[in-house]
């Protein structure tokens, strides 16, 4: 896929069916678009319709080094995402730099423990990379048991060098939990108009320049993608304390219910950090205080719901909430929020 792109000669387009557990999808080139693309992705369309972005060769070269800079030199990769997105892309593009053969585990079936397993069992480099996305990660580790040294899912996540999360905001009782364990995690905040990630456990990377402008994230560098400009200004509400970027949600996902404003973010962190709950998604609802907040969740047998009016007081309670085995997600591993929506309706 790269290596064309290397010669200066067609970009690759991934898009779905993207991994087969064999090989990669590609949609024809688009017959029009600027001459420096180097890969054309899509936007994750979490909060919205997913948009096409082209990246420049220029673009993917900044962030990789920035990255293996950061990491500690180049190494293998498991893919464990859809290619058909930039942090997938990304997988397979750093391992065409680092001239490596990556680990492909097949995406198009869902995510488990023991594919994971037979992924890492395969891997034979002496630095080891992965990127995976919060759902995933909390996945592995309800497969962990924190009381044995020999579980096999805490020795896969052990041999890796670096694991790149990213995506959402994660669960941090699953992260301090793992990184006890010295499992070397990182967490990655950026965007396919950021070409992934360019901050890692809060600190830019090398060339990344970071600015709060209103409250809002905004970015500059060598790694933006074409036609965002020359600064990227991104729709989540952060902070920079000494030096290190914090995330603390998303503009779009702050609501206003009875004259109050509630993060959905906010409320998503607080029901996670509840022991018993595996998964949550939180989306606004019309109601007559305007907006109210309704709850997709996952939970643990014996997780009783009326914890949650003990969790969220006020504007933050959940007028409605629907238990499911599994939160619905995205390709990409992101939250579905319509389909969240669509199932709070029914």
């Amino acid at each position: 896929m790269m290596t064309n792109v290397f010669d200066g000669q067609v970009a690759g387009f991934v898009s779905p069916p993207e991994i087969t557990g064999i090989g990669v999808a590609f949609d024809p080139v688009p017959s029009q678009m600027s001459d420096d693309v180097g890969l054309i992705v899509e936007s994750s369309g979490s909060t919205g319709r997913p948009k096409r972005l082209e990246i420049s060769l220029a673009a993917l070269m900044a962030s990789a080094d920035a990255s293996a800079k950061f990491l500690g030199g180049h190494g293998q990769w498991l893919l464990a995402l859809p290619a058909n997105y930039i942090a997938g892309a990304n997988v397979l593009f750093r391992s065409v730099v680092a001239d490596t053969q990556p680990v492909i585990q097949n995406t198009r079936v869902p995510f488990s423990a023991e594919g994971f397993l037979n992924s890492v069992s395969l891997m034979r480099g002496s630095k080891r990379y992965t990127s995976l996305v919060p759902a995933q990660l909390d996945r592995l580790a309800a497969h962990a048991d924190i009381e044995s040294n020999d579980n096999a899912v805490i020795l896969a996540l052990q041999s890796f060098d670096a694991i790149l999360i990213g995506g959402q905001l994660p669960n941090h009782g699953t992260v301090e939990s793992l990184r006890s364990r010295g499992v070397k995690l990182v967490e990655s905040y950026g965007m396919a108009e950021t070409s992934g990630g360019c901050v890692y456990d809060g600190q830019a990377l090398e060339g990344v320049n970071l600015e709060i402008i209103d409250g809002k994230v905004a970015v500059s560098g060598p790694m933006l993608a074409n036609g965002v400009g020359e600064k990227f200004l991104s729709s989540d509400l952060g902070e920079i304390v000494n030096g290190r970027l914090r995330i603390i949600g998303r503009a779009d996902r702050v609501i206003v219910s009875g004259g109050k404003k509630v993060s959905l973010d906010d409320v998503e962190a607080k029901v996670l950090a509840h022991e018993g709950v595996t998964e949550v998604i939180a989306v606004a609802l019309d109601s007559k205080w305007g907006q109210s907040v309704g709850l997709v969740l996952a939970a643990r047998e014996g997780f009783d719901e009326a914890n949650l009016q003990r969790i969220l007081l006020g504007a933050a309670k959940p007028i409605a909430v629907q238990r499911v085995d599994q939160a619905p997600r995205l390709i990409s591993g992101k939250p579905d929020y319509q389909a969240a929506r669509a199932l709070l309706a029914d």
